[in-house]
């Protein structure tokens, strides 16, 4: 979807949607540290073959699988996760999933677009496209977990 669409839909150059980072948002609770990392790591290889950025969705995806091992640690409820849960809308809530995936997509995009931009001397309009993609993509993924989410669940 990332390659076939939503590369060529154009919101200017301050929004930038990459809502692949839904599929490691979406993967299990209880999936190991190190496989977590693997998976996210060529995820981001994937769409770097597609998008000709050398290694920078990698980089970023990585990043990505390392903190939501810990956030979802730091953000757990008191009893913990429930068997079967999934970290999505439906299984966890809208609150915590809009702090669990803003996080994640936000740090992703900070580490991504800084390391495009690579100096820092255009810090504040670099800041605001991170913003702004972060908000575009949040948007997106919301969207995406109450259209095909939900229907799938009620199967």
């Amino acid at each position: 979807m990332q390659v076939l669409i939503v590369q060529n839909i154009h919101l200017g150059s301050y929004i930038i949607l990459l809502p692949y980072v839904l599929f490691i948002l979406l993967l299990p609770f209880d999936i190991p540290k190190l496989p977590l990392i693997v998976i996210s790591f060529f995820t981001g290889l994937t769409v770097d073959a597609f998008y000709d950025t050398v290694g920078m969705h990698a980089a970023a995806c990585t990043l990505m699988g390392f903190v939501r091992y810990y956030l979802l640690k730091f953000i757990a409820p008191r009893d913990g996760y429930e068997a079967g849960a999934e970290p999505n809308i439906d299984d966890m809530g809208t609150a915590w999933f809009i702090t669990y995936s803003g996080t994640l997509i936000f740090i992703h995009h900070f580490f991504f677009f800084f390391l495009e931009i690579f100096r820092w001397n255009e810090f504040f309009s670099t800041f605001f496209r991170i913003i702004m993609s972060t908000i575009g993509t949040f948007v997106f993924v919301y969207i995406i977990q109450y259209l095909f989410y939900k229907t799938a669940r009620r199967r």
